[in-house]
């Protein structure tokens, strides 16, 4: 109790809180402090027009940062809150242009991490909060990561590493409700829910230039390591030998590179770093573990990094998506 007193008198005072949520850490500021916010692009070193996502702990928050909050909104709060979900809505004055990259649109979502939901009403503030990391670096799953990106930036860590991953955000500002990252709700379960959903082009040909961004993540080059990552995509087969192809010839150059493998396939390498991020028969392993995966790379010496493709059956498409940034 005493921590989220404290966090809680530093969000009120304009300072930074770094906490967990059920995706990556986040970190914090009032959402409606201007200054505060201006706090977290520093730190992080973000481009200003990349929105943040304000976190709330209840209902009636869409309707105190939100001039119109739709039917579907409800529906969906309903269904997928609290959870990883983000819906864009139409902003109300309240919310200061400098987190909504100048957009007349606010993110918003709801937490399920016990401890950012506890933080959310304890502190009695909105908490505007991208992931805890230097811009561009691979989002922090881990208290070390922060302390590792942030540290002497920043005023507090809450440190609760269950942390998971599957943000996704959907646009409800316009008529026809549009997925702008894709993540652990897939189009058929929001149609589920909501009828007919499209997918946001930028998803699959990245955002035009010139375009503000809806959704943080959309535009810029995001969870990327240290080394450069290639993605290998065919069948199984075709992969492992054209990854080991350029495993050989990086070795005959006296450089190494770094694989990200399966638990199926890990074996199938014998050169390089080579690194299983879980098994396909197991989605939510490769997501949880990928971020985890870039950071552990950024330890060591390799220059080149490796991966295969992930078109698995539900989150393939998120998990392809953030692999692609990278």
């Amino acid at each position: 109790k005493k921590i989220y007193e404290q966090a809680g008198k530093i969000l009120r005072e304009g300072g930074l809180v770094a906490f967990p949520t059920e995706t990556v850490y986040g970190l914090g500021a009032d959402a409606l402090d201007e200054e505060a916010s201006a706090k977290i692009y520093a730190a992080k070193g973000r481009p200003s027009d990349n929105p943040l996502i304000v976190h709330i702990a209840d209902i009636e928050a869409l309707y105190k940062l939100s001039c119109e909050v739709p039917d579907k909104a409800l529906k969906l709060a309903d269904k997928f809150w609290p959870g990883p979900l983000t819906m864009i809505l139409k902003k109300s004055d309240i919310v200061p242009d400098s987190i909504t990259g100048g957009l007349g649109t606010v993110a918003i979502r709801m937490p399920s991490h016990k401890v950012a939901a506890e933080l959310i009403r304890t502190s009695g503030v909105y908490i505007a909060a991208p992931s805890a990391n230097t811009s561009g670096k691979p989002s922090p799953t881990r208290a070390s990561h922060v302390i590792k990106d942030l540290s002497g930036k920043i005023d507090m860590i809450i440190e609760d590493d269950t942390v998971d991953i599957g943000v996704e955000s959907i646009d409800l500002s316009e008529e026809v409700p549009t997925i702008l990252r894709p993540g652990y709700i897939t189009k058929e379960m929001f149609e589920e829910v909501i009828g007919g959903v499209r997918i946001d082009p930028a998803i699959t040909e990245g955002v035009k230039s010139g375009v503000v961004p809806k959704a943080p993540g959309m535009k810029y080059r995001h969870y990327a390591p240290k080394a450069d990552l290639a993605i290998v995509e065919g069948p199984e087969e075709a992969v492992v030998k054209k990854i080991n192809e350029l495993a050989a010839e990086a070795k005959a150059h006296g450089e190494q590179v770094g694989i990200i493998a399966t638990d199926e396939t890990k074996d199938r390498y014998p050169e390089g770093l080579v690194v299983s991020i879980g098994s396909r028969k197991e989605e939510e392993t490769i997501a949880h573990h990928l971020y985890e995966v870039l950071r552990d790379f950024d330890q060591s010496a390799v220059r080149s990094i490796y991966s295969e493709a992930f078109y698995t059956p539900r989150m393939g498409q998120a998990i392809m998506n953030r692999l692609s940034k990278a």
